[in-house]
């Protein structure tokens, strides 16, 4: 089931499964989320939790025992309550039961949260360890975006451009996508900026340490643009479909890195994943702001 807020710039909708926007529209009609079209991907923003992308074998260890968990975690197939909807503000909450507890072994609650603010979207994740050990855990947004926005230009007219330039790194990747422990330098034209085309993301996403943390997908062609900023967040995905024309991008702030390259991950061991103890609650939140 969708569930809509709205104010006089944008009108945003999510689904309860998975909490995962459906929509996010301007006044003018023009709709800026990535509709979820199988040929390419038919997802279009799904909320990562409680960890980033792939595990060495879709397993991982915790006090000594052994877990199967599918890529990007537990949120993104699982069901939310919706908690709070004031029609500018929509909370929603998945918490642990025994079918998450096979896949991973921690009570928790997990709230996404969607808050306008003039022409912003803010997304704010809270993950509550209701639990009596220590909470280890990783998360992130992975939204699409209609590149172009506007339909009679190409995906090539559009760039990628950081608020101030700054030397990039990117994280290294095997061919099956899991970190090797490379950072390699990334070149973007002056410090701050990246010309899309589809070529970029045929080995699949480039994940990007150091840059400056708010970019804008644009063109000088129209003034319509779409800026993501996550001040907290340290890491930046990038990707659509491999070895395609898909007419959008992905830009995913992750706080967590996917699984290491032939290693069996022992979640409560990693040093990179996040952690709480029991009672307490981690938050953070980025921002989505459409220029229309």
């Amino acid at each position: 089931m969708d569930h809509t807020i709205q104010n006089e710039f944008l009108t945003v909708s999510a689904a309860t499964h998975g909490a995962e926007l459906q929509s996010i529209r301007g006044a003018d009609g023009i709709e800026y989320l990535w509709q979820g079209d199988p040929a390419y991907w038919a997802d279009r923003a799904i909320n990562i939790f409680p960890f980033v992308a792939r595990l060495e074998g879709g397993r991982f260890t915790w006090g000594g025992e052994t877990y199967e968990m599918r890529i990007h975690g537990i949120a993104c197939y699982s069901d939310f309550q919706v908690i709070e909807n004031t029609g500018t503000r929509l909370a929603m909450e998945l918490v642990s039961g025994p079918e998450t507890l096979k896949s991973y072994p921690c009570r928790f609650a997990f709230r996404v949260i969607y808050e306008l603010e003039g022409r912003t979207l803010m997304i704010t994740y809270e993950a509550e360890n209701r639990d009596e050990k220590t909470m280890y855990f990783g998360l992130g947004g992975h939204p699409g975006f209609n590149v172009p926005i506007r339909r009679d230009l190409r995906f090539e007219d559009y760039r990628l451009r950081f608020t101030s330039p700054r030397p990039a790194r990117r994280v290294g990747f095997n061919d099956d996508c899991f970190v090797t422990g490379q950072l390699l330098p990334y070149a973007l034209e002056g410090g701050a900026v990246l010309d899309l085309r589809h070529d970029l993301f045929d080995n699949d996403a480039i994940v990007l340490e150091g840059t400056c943390r708010e970019v804008t997908v644009e063109t000088p062609l129209d003034s319509r643009s779409v800026t993501v900023s996550f001040p907290q967040i340290p890491y930046l995905g990038l990707w659509h479909k491999p070895k395609s024309d898909a007419p959008y991008v992905c830009i995913e702030p992750w706080c967590t890195l996917p699984g290491n390259a032939g290693e069996l991950t022992a979640l409560d061991k990693r040093p990179d994943l996040l952690h709480i103890e029991p009672e307490k609650i981690y938050r953070t939140t980025w921002k989505i702001t459409v220029n229309t």
